[in-house]
């Protein structure tokens, strides 16, 4: 009897030691500073409908990791709104418990403490009321808004299961203290427009305090958050990295020496922008005559670029032209594209002025739509010759069309001042 009695103490001792793996709290998860490091990263936020997705603002973290603390900060902006949401966790570096949290937002505020006791206050900023908060400290917690940002460090593999065990403060709640399930982890691959595929774990996880589901994908070697999907009470949102730190530059651009190109000098660009459409056949065919093709010109309005042919842009558009054969693009820094101009045409023949250029290389550019004719011969049968019975050849009998169908130009040209004060004319010119 006695021995059965110890066998089943012992087996409900193993039965609860398992069940108390499948949990994280501070002081079991140290934090591998190799994959968490300080970093700065902005996400595009949208909100997803079917196959369809808007855009609705940005959200930017900011990771700071010292010899104390795990700070974690966030904002997030809608577009075309004043709303701000600004958001802070700061956690032990080597305990990983949290010591402070904060939230302000249009709703609400609240700051709370972590220490022997929980402490602090939330305000609402709809009714103007506030609460008192004061809670005793019976079990170890992550802060709820820090753990998404340590998943990185965990030992992520196929099928990996872990709960950790969170505080996510809200009023009225019975308790503050939930879980945060990681369901599935499972192999899978982020494609970049900017650099590619990437190997990632994607990483479900629910929280218990809001219902919502969360979808992590996590770079494998580096430990990024690519992307982020969240199903929260039935509406489907997504987070995209925008990868603002990308720089595939090897060239050096000097914004303030570029705008002096296209600002400080006394030259001029004007031109012409223009279609002259191909619809001869014969001896002809291919070649675009005077009075015969006539010019039709780029409607007023029409945008044309100017873009100071220095080193850094023709690198980016040598980047640009390797990067579409993998169906992505580069884009240009912001400093860079402040210093592009842009004018329009501003007459119905199609003119357009560039004024306060110093000496150098441009690229023009512009795009505008014309109406295209084409000639065509088509075979509609064969008249057979006989002579004396005897078959001597056939004769194709044709008939011969045009059709009229809307079409684009796109054209390029790089334009040379020479000295300062020159005026330069440029045809920008597309012939078909």
């Amino acid at each position: 009897m006695k021995s059965t009695t110890c066998f089943i103490v012992s087996m409900m001792a193993a039965v609860s030691f398992c069940q108390s793996q499948n949990f994280l709290v501070p002081g079991e998860l140290s934090l591998d500073k190799t994959l968490v490091k300080n970093s700065r990263h902005e996400m595009s936020y949208f909100t997803v409908n079917g196959n369809s997705t808007t855009e609705i603002g940005s959200f930017i973290t900011n990771i700071a990791v010292d010899n104390k603390t795990f700070s974690v900060y966030t904002s997030l902006q809608f577009l075309n709104s004043p709303d701000l949401w600004i958001d802070t966790s700061i956690s032990d570096v080597n305990t990983l418990k949290p010591l402070y949290r904060s939230s302000v937002n249009k709703d609400n505020q609240y700051a709370i403490h972590y220490a022997k006791e929980i402490s602090g206050y939330y305000f609402n900023r709809q009714t103007k009321k506030s609460n008192r908060i004061q809670e005793p400290v019976r079990e170890a917690f992550f802060d709820n808004y820090a753990y998404p940002y340590l998943l990185g460090s965990l030992p992520l593999n196929a099928g990996y299961k872990k709960d950790l065990i969170v505080y996510d403060y809200k009023p009225g709640n019975n308790t503050n203290i939930k879980k945060a399930r990681i369901e599935e982890v499972k192999n899978n691959i982020y494609t970049s427009n900017l650099t590619g595929e990437h190997k990632v774990w994607q990483v479900t996880v629910f929280e218990e305090a809001s219902n919502d589901q969360y979808e992590y994908y996590i770079d494998k070697d580096s430990r990024r958050i690519w992307k982020i999907t969240i199903l929260a009470k039935g509406n489907k949102l997504l987070l995209i990295d925008k990868e603002q730190d990308y720089n595939p530059f090897t060239t050096t651009f000097d914004k303030e020496a570029t705008l002096q190109l296209t600002k400080a000098g006394s030259s001029v660009i004007t031109g012409q922008a223009f279609a002259r459409d191909n619809q001869n056949e014969g001896l002809l065919k291919g070649m675009a005559i005077l009075n015969i093709n006539k010019k039709q010109f780029a409607k007023t309005g029409t945008t044309i670029i100017l873009i100071p042919y220095t080193s850094f842009y023709k690198e980016w558009i040598q980047l640009n032209e390797a990067s579409r054969k993998k169906g992505r693009s580069i884009p240009l820094p912001k400093e860079a594209a402040a210093c592009i101009k842009v004018t329009t045409v501003y007459d119905n023949e199609g003119h357009f002025e560039f004024v306060n250029l110093m000496p150098g290389d441009y690229l023009l550019y512009t795009e505008f739509g014309y109406e295209h004719s084409s000639i065509h011969t088509e075979v509609v049968g064969y008249t057979d010759t006989y002579i004396n019975g005897m078959f001597q050849g056939s004769t194709a009998n044709t008939n011969t069309y045009s059709t009229n169908t809307n079409a684009g130009a796109v054209v390029k040209k790089i334009v040379t001042i020479k000295k300062e004060g020159d005026k330069v004319f440029a045809k920008l010119k597309k012939t078909l």
